[in-house]
């Protein structure tokens, strides 16, 4: 570890304190505690989180902007949460709006934006994306004769083929949706170098940062983002999306909505009745992420809390892709430590279905994910289409034994022959 990492880590609070704030990490199966290698698909929840929306469920539950107690109550704790939502993002509480999840606010925001877009008019999108920045777009095509042109991604390393992407831009290029880090590879993109080209071109820039900021702390001015979404499920909050956008096209988008709803920003975003305690959760677990290291902010707690975690995800990572790569049969995906990218690596097990490794990681407690993580044309391209890649990410909550445990298990099953079905 180098000595600016070194000083990262120990400007954070240990590990073991970190996982006395999850119960779930008491669980046990097979007679061993559980090791949590899921995060990529979500991650476990800390005691804080829970707390907090019980405790708004059960003190101050009420519909908002009336003048009784918890009402009032209600707005002052949903306008808590998109300050510390801001706080995390780089952004302005006013530009925070809350949805189901983030595909949902996806499809929500393509719709406001597809109303004035039509034929002649592209959006430009990346194979490396989760089909939730995908599918969203597609659907425009169908619905507003928009085209839809696809950046490819290099299979030999996961990273996108910026040369491709600077020649699908055009000044036709209405929007430019892409990633921050890919879901499947954990590859890091160059998306502030991408959004450059893209505002040369006077399109918008929508960026998925659902796998980004579980690992990275968000600033949407310095990635050059128009609009920006993620999931608080992804950094130790509930299942509820973000959505980011800035003031002046929030206020002019062509949304959807009913005629009594607020036309302000960020309420003219948010359909229906929401997710209060979700919400309130929310706002628990970016003050959970600021817990874990000092400042003089929320923001300063935040940006040294995530170099810590950073710094200790890195130094997981390499030991998790050094302790698989020295497998025989086991293929590993993505870039290699040392390039950008998150602490979760994309691997498959010659002769072992994913599904199969999955399974026998999971009666040793190591628990993986396996499939195509809804990033189907990335697994499809690297030519696992039909079963699938197994996924391992590593979380504040894992432990360098915890890696040695997957590591120890891949190599097992790989020695007892046979498919692993």
């Amino acid at each position: 570890m180098t000595t600016t990492s070194r000083d990262a880590t120990d400007s954070l609070v240990s590990v073991t304190d970190i996982r006395r704030h999850f119960p779930a990490l008491e669980r046990r199966h097979g007679g061993v505690p559980v090791a949590y290698f899921d995060g990529p698909g979500g991650t476990q929840v800390p005691r804080a989180v829970v707390d907090a929306m019980a405790d708004y469920l059960l003190r101050h539950n009420a519909n908002t902007h009336w003048v009784y107690p918890t009402s009032v109550e209600t707005d002052e704790a949903l306008a808590e949460a998109r300050h510390a939502v801001a706080d995390l993002l780089g952004g302005q509480a006013s530009e925070i709006a809350f949805g189901a999840n983030m595909t949902t606010l996806t499809f929500h925001l393509g719709r406001a934006l597809g109303r004035g877009w039509g034929s002649g008019d592209e959006i430009v999108a990346t194979e490396l994306d989760h089909h939730a920045n995908i599918d969203p777009w597609r659907a425009l095509a169908r619905e507003r004769d928009v085209g839809v042109r696809s950046v490819r991604f290099r299979t030999e390393t996961g990273q996108l083929d910026m040369g491709d992407l600077a020649e699908a831009l055009s000044s036709r290029t209405r929007l430019l949706a892409i990633g921050a880090a890919s879901n499947a590879l954990g590859t890091v993109n160059e998306v502030r170098r991408a959004a450059d080209l893209a505002h040369e071109h006077g399109a918008l820039v929508f960026v998925d940062a659902v796998h980004y900021a579980p690992h990275a702390l968000v600033d949407v001015a310095a990635l050059g983002a128009d609009f920006l979404a993620c999931s608080a499920y992804k950094f130790h909050g509930p299942h509820i999306g973000i959505l980011w956008g800035r003031r002046a096209l929030l206020e002019e988008l062509d949304v959807p909505r009913l005629e009594p709803a607020s036309d302000e920003a960020p309420d003219r975003m948010e359909t229906g009745t929401q997710n209060h305690e979700g919400i309130v959760g929310t706002g628990a677990a970016v003050e959970f992420l600021a817990s874990l290291a000092s400042g003089d902010s929320r923001r300063e707690r935040l940006a040294r809390a995530y170099e810590g975690l950073h710094a200790k995800g890195q130094a997981l990572f390499e030991q998790l892709w050094s302790g698989l790569a020295a497998i025989p049969g086991v293929t590993l995906y993505g870039p290699p430590p040392t390039e950008a990218r998150t602490p979760t690596v994309a691997f498959a097990v010659e002769g072992h279905p994913s599904e199969a490794v999955a399974r026998r990681l999971a009666a040793r407690g190591v628990f993986v994910s396996h499939g195509d993580f809804y990033a189907a044309t990335v697994v499809r391209r690297l030519g696992h289409g039909e079963d699938g890649l197994v996924r391992a990410g590593a979380a504040c909550y894992t432990t360098s034994d915890e890696v040695d445990r997957l590591v120890a298990g891949v190599r097992e099953l790989v020695a007892s022959g046979g498919s692993g079905r």
